[in-house]
């Protein structure tokens, strides 16, 4: 059966249009990475997850993906940022890369093929507003350089904004300190300032401003014409509105095939004080909450929509992974070194693959995809289930092989079950331990007086031990091996 198309909103269109690469087969996608003044926050991890499994499902799709990231490295927040602390701007900046790439391995975040720099990058952005200067679309004055909103006709088409309304809301604050013709022109260059970081340029020494930065290096890795743009929705305008305006105004070519963007992260209502401490950078959020379990509940609602931050969605979100990761325990368990021999399935386990293509490849449904997966795992516990109406057990074992091959599938398009699944559900049972104020040591010398009472065959004294342990908020479980335990949900 063939591969749905794939579809994606695209919010210049404000619908949804086929994927179709500039190169067939190949997909170049630039994502605006962070400014890196200080640690990443939760909302930009969300984008950036997001995008992360965007590159994955392309990828999973037999797409040859080329995907850009660049890192904000010049920027008034860092000059401000810098100065507060008495760094060097560009020291500092490279110093929250780091940080960035540390939190980003934690997020399972893909290595961007490339991550540009701005610092990296000045001589095709001072190439491009040379030639935006030569067009007439941009014009030098006192050390700066603007580009001339007016020239390009098309401005505004992204964010569908009125341009006079634009201009009945510009005041004062967009005329100080700038020497503009207009309070809607917008800044490609600026002028040195002592104690700034700055470069050669034909105008003089200084910096470029914020949108000409992704306009050089989306241009330097993907060409002047790329597949898709992503972002989050804030970046609409003026930052993408600007790069559309400054890149096709240089070129006289269509910036991006097709726009995305992720909807906000909304922490309204959340009781953070509860588990995080009133804080949303993500580090601090991975202190509390496991890394695969942040990845699920930014997956659980479509990128485009807005998506509710709270403590219960976090505990939902780890409770579903641990729920996952046990029937992958027992599902591995139950096929690990075996051999079922050909035959027949029991049902059709491809049947999960088509339904997850069917659901992501309409604009990256990811929660689709998620609902695909849990029917899969569904049929997972069904076929182990000691009631289970399958009872020839080869039939079950060359099943449950096959779905397990569909899982691994379905979780590298979403970048899920990475990790060994006994190694994950210890780590999430210790954590819950100290957070519940669990008495571990106690429930493991419980645990030993189980297994001797079932040895003895003292069925009563077992039982009383499991319940004791229940109203402790901990479930024994019995398996061949011995008594193991987990914190009860």
């Amino acid at each position: 059966m063939a591969s749905p198309e794939i579809r994606v909103f695209n919010t210049l269109q404000q619908a949804k249009v086929p994927l179709q690469p500039v190169t067939p087969g190949k997909v170049g996608i630039y994502v605006c990475g962070p400014t890196v003044y200080s640690f990443v926050h939760i909302g930009n991890a969300r984008t950036f997850t997001s995008f992360d499994t965007v590159v994955r499902y392309l990828r999973y799709r037999g797409f040859e993906v080329k995907y850009v990231r660049n890192y904000t490295d010049v920027d008034d927040k860092i000059i401000k940022a810098a100065k507060e602390t008495g760094e060097d701007a560009i020291a500092l900046a490279a110093r929250f890369v780091r940080e960035f790439e540390a939190d980003a391995k934690q997020l399972r975040l893909l290595p961007p093929d490339v991550s540009p720099k701005v610092s990296e990058t000045i001589p095709e952005i001072v190439a491009i507003i040379e030639k935006l200067v030569a067009r007439g679309t941009a014009y030098a004055s006192g050390g700066d350089v603007y580009f001339e909103v007016r020239k390009y006709p098309g401005y505004l088409k992204l964010s569908k904004r009125n341009l006079d309304d634009l201009i009945a809301g510009a005041g004062e604050r967009e005329l100080v300190g700038e020497q503009k013709r207009d309070p809607l022109d917008f800044a490609l260059w600026k002028a040195a300032k002592p104690g700034e970081p700055s470069w050669p340029s034909p105008w003089g020494a200084g910096r470029p401003g914020w949108h000409i930065e992704c306009s050089a290096m989306s241009a330097k890795y993907l060409g002047e014409t790329f597949d898709l743009h992503g972002g989050g929705l804030d970046l609409i305008f003026p930052h993408h509105e600007n790069e559309i305006a400054q890149s096709e105004a240089a070129s006289g070519k269509t910036l991006c095939n097709c726009w995305m963007h992720g909807g906000f992260l909304d922490l309204e209502g959340a009781k953070m004080s509860k588990s995080l401490g009133n804080v949303v950078r993500l580090r601090d959020a991975l202190e509390k909450v496991d890394a695969e379990a942040l990845r699920y509940f930014f997956l659980s609602t479509h990128y485009r929509q807005q998506l509710a931050f709270t403590d219960k969605s976090l505990a939902d979100a780890e409770a579903r992974m641990g729920y996952f990761y046990e029937t992958l325990k027992k599902v591995d368990e139950r096929i690990a070194g075996k051999e079922f021999g050909a035959g027949p399935l029991h049902g059709d386990p491809q049947r999960f693959l088509v339904e997850f293509d069917e659901q992501v490849s309409d604009d990256f449904n990811f929660p689709g995809g998620l609902g695909a997966l849990s029917g899969l795992f569904g049929e997972f516990n069904a076929l182990t289930d000691p009631k289970s109406p399958v009872k020839d057990k080869a039939v079950v074992g060359r099943t449950l092989v096959a779905l397990r091959e569909v899982a691994r599938k379905i979780a590298g398009a979403l970048g899920l079950f990475e990790t060994d699944a006994a190694e994950w559900l210890l780590r999430h049972r210790d954590r819950l331990v100290i957070a519940r104020g669990i008495d571990a040591k106690k429930v493991q010398e419980m645990v030993a007086a189980r297994d001797a009472a079932r040895a003895a065959k003292n069925y009563a004294e077992s039982d009383r031990i499991r319940a004791e342990a229940k109203a402790m908020g901990v479930e024994l479980m019995d398996s061949p091996t011995g008594t193991t335990w987990k914190i009860a949900a």
